[in-house]
């Protein structure tokens, strides 16, 4: 620490100092600083501070002088030992040892000045070792640590008595730790929990149950965590087989519902009244004050599949496939086709495993093509008899750049895609809930990445790879394609980072895939492919879907432009994440409009006659209409200050200035 510094921090725990220079930049003028000591020192007159620092080179010997002021002053004295020089100049010492603080006593003006003591110069062959100089030095830092720490709690008292500027910052992520923000100085403290506050020794658990998206366990949740006492969580949508448990415990399969080790207590309701009651530590102590018996609901068991997988009934049949049929390399079109088959070979394939005719053969292969068990080459069709190539999906060029592939494709039976559907958006809610802020503006991807909700999203995300997206209704798609993509942007982040360059935003927006339905997709292709209807992205002149792809079939049959404030990326510019539910997602998409604009995505200058709009409706322009038409579509989904500035700039039908903000990519 150097020595501005270090006055900075004297500074804000009260130590006050004077500092003068003269013409050579380090000299007092005689004048008494002031000072503040410890409590261990108060007998011994008045203090002030003395700063230690490295003297540059070696310096000719100065003779010692009386000093000819009065006692307010202190002779300069000058001492060379071991090839070192301390200038002694009131206040401050410098030399060339580590920068430190040092009490000392200032001399009293009423009694008698005593003559200086006599030095006795030190020759180099009578210096004094290392060691011998070491317990002074440690003497020295602990009681200056003592009177420093000591000077923190009087200042941090002295501004909690007088409201002073002190800030303090909870962690929503880590409610046991408070952060104080003081001039010059950071002090960070450990809380201690309600139980150690209260002198409780919990010996037992704290559990109960919940769903995902709820607002009654969420209030369980915040209560706990706000009371700092450890509990267990048993999400019956993340671990479904445990919802039979609590059927056979409680009677019914509502939540929340809190356990004291093995004894049920009840629900939201039950707890408001045992806080409300005055009694909690007495009942917690009763409750839990004894260790957990077996009886209590067991924790759950993280890294087990409790969900069986079932083999696909043409699996046998397709496995025979893949090691009879003559895969291979062929020029299709002008064009180097890898790892293809006729179509003719594989209805004679299918012939000779299952002692079938051709025609049901053909209704078999056309099975296999609407499984995703292959493609076409080209997309053409999806099965037909005669000249035409197919390949299989794990031999897709772009199969090994999909994150949801593990060595092989999923070969099990597709599950329904609105159970699939269901099952992501719960289990991303419940990321939400356990691993994200209060405001969803921070995330914890570090804690995603080791979650068990997480691990279980992987697997739902690797049964979407054969999965029948035909099957869902428009608002299941809608919904299905927005958590998808607010899914992928996490697991994006946790694979390889947030985007940094040009080259980082490329791979993170268009070439992390998944394989979804038996086609790939990118967060570039969802957005402006899928839901925004195969429209070009920004700066582009390419559409991200050819004439005849089958991903257009999935497109929801309007534009709706409000997916642009429900889709997350994973910077500080864009919307917070969120997800979505099939019933609700366009009241939810307008309550995301809602928040957005409010978190400032709108800011007015009434002299100027200036809007400032968020930089992703200039990006997307088209999706919105003329400036004109932006602003009375805006205006639904302000605020009542909001919509009122900007009703007062439309009323006079002047001209309105519209500027964007800049984009936060960090």
């Amino acid at each position: 620490m150097d020595s501005s510094e270090q006055e900075k921090v004297d500074g804000d725990i009260g130590v006050e100092k004077k500092k003068d220079k003269t013409a050579n930049g380090y000299g007092g003028d005689g004048g008494e600083p002031k000072g503040t000591a410890s409590s261990a020192d108060q007998d011994s007159g008045d203090f002030y501070d003395v700063e230690i620092e490295k003297s540059n080179g070696e310096k000719e010997e100065k003779p010692l002088q009386e000093s000819k002021e009065e006692s307010t002053s202190i002779s300069s004295k000058t001492e060379e030992f071991n090839d070192k020089e301390i200038t002694i100049n009131s206040p401050k010492i410098y030399c060339n040892a580590r920068n430190h603080y040092l009490p000392a006593i200032k001399s009293q003006a009423h009694l008698p000045k005593p003559d200086p003591p006599a030095t006795p110069r030190v020759e180099r062959s009578q210096s004094l070792s290392i060691a011998e100089t070491m317990p002074s030095i440690g003497k020295y830092i602990s009681d200056r640590s003592s009177s420093f720490s000591a000077a923190i709690v009087r200042r941090l008292s002295s501004w909690k008595e007088d409201n002073g500027d002190l800030v303090v910052k909870n962690d929503s992520l880590n409610l046991e730790v408070t952060e104080f923000h003081i001039p010059g100085v950071k002090v960070i403290v450990k809380l201690k929990s309600e139980a150690e506050r209260l002198g409780l020794d919990l010996k037992g658990r704290i559990s109960f149950f919940t769903r995902s998206n709820c607002r009654d366990c969420t209030a369980v949740r915040h209560f706990f965590r706000e009371k700092g006492l450890i509990y267990v969580e048993i999400n019956i949508d993340v671990f479904p087989k445990r919802e039979k448990e609590l059927i056979e415990r409680t009677g019914s399969s509502q939540v929340p519902q809190i356990f004291f080790n093995e004894k049920w207590y009840g629900g939201l309701t039950a707890l408001n009244e045992l806080r409300n009651s005055g009694e909690m530590q007495v009942k917690l102590r009763e409750m839990v004050g004894e260790r957990c018996p077996e009886g209590a609901p067991p924790i759950p068991v993280y890294g087990l599949d409790d969900e069986e997988e079932e083999d696909d009934a043409l699996l046998e049949t397709v496995r025979s496939l893949r090691k009879t049929l003559p895969i291979q390399d062929r020029l299709i079109k002008m064009k180097m086709v890898k790892n293809c088959f006729s179509g003719v070979d594989l209805v004679e394939g299918i012939m000779d495993h299952l002692d079938r005719g051709r025609k049901k053969s053909v209704i078999t292969a056309k099975l296999m093509a609407q499984k995703h068990f292959f493609h076409h080459v080209f997309g053409e069709n999806e099965f037909e008899e005669g000249n035409h190539f197919y390949r299989f999906l794990e031999h897709e060029p772009f199969i090994m750049g999909c994150f949801n592939y593990r060595s092989s494709t999923n070969d099990s039976e597709p599950k329904p895609a609105s159970f699939l559907a269901d099952r992501l958006s719960k289990l991303m809610f419940a990321i939400l809930e356990a691993y994200t802020s209060d405001d969803r503006l921070h995330v914890n991807y570090s804690g995603i990445d080791r979650s068990e909700e997480f691990r279980r999203y992987l697997n739902v995300a690797r049964d979407l790879q054969r999965v029948n997206m035909k099957l869902l209704s428009p608002n299941e798609r809608l919904a299905l394609f927005l958590n998808l993509h607010n899914a992928m942007a996490i697991h994006a982040v946790i694979s390889i980072g947030h985007p940094e360059g040009v080259l980082d935003k490329r791979a993170f927006f268009n070439e992390f895939l998944y394989l979804v339905g038996g086609y790939p997709y990118s967060l570039n292709i969802i957005l402006n492919g899928t839901l925004r209807r195969n429209r070009t992205s920004p700066y582009s002149f390419f559409r991200p879907f050819s004439k005849g792809d089958r991903r257009l079939e999935l497109a929801p049959p309007k534009l709706n432009p409000l997916i642009h404030f429900g889709l997350c990326n994973g910077t500080r510019s864009s919307p917070a994440v969120r997800f979505f539910t099939a019933d609700g997602v366009e009241s939810e998409l307008r309550c995301a409009a809602k928040e957005y604009f409010q978190r400032g995505a709108i800011q007015f200058n009434m002299e100027k006659r200036t809007v400032y709009l968020t930089r992703i409706i200039k990006w997307y322009n088209e999706d919105f209409g003329t400036e004109k038409d932006i602003l009375k579509w805006v205006m639904k989904y302000l605020d009542s200050t909001q919509s009122g500035l900007l009703a007062h700039l439309l009323a006079d039908d002047g001209h309105i200035n519209i500027m964007y903000q800049d984009y936060d990519w960090s």
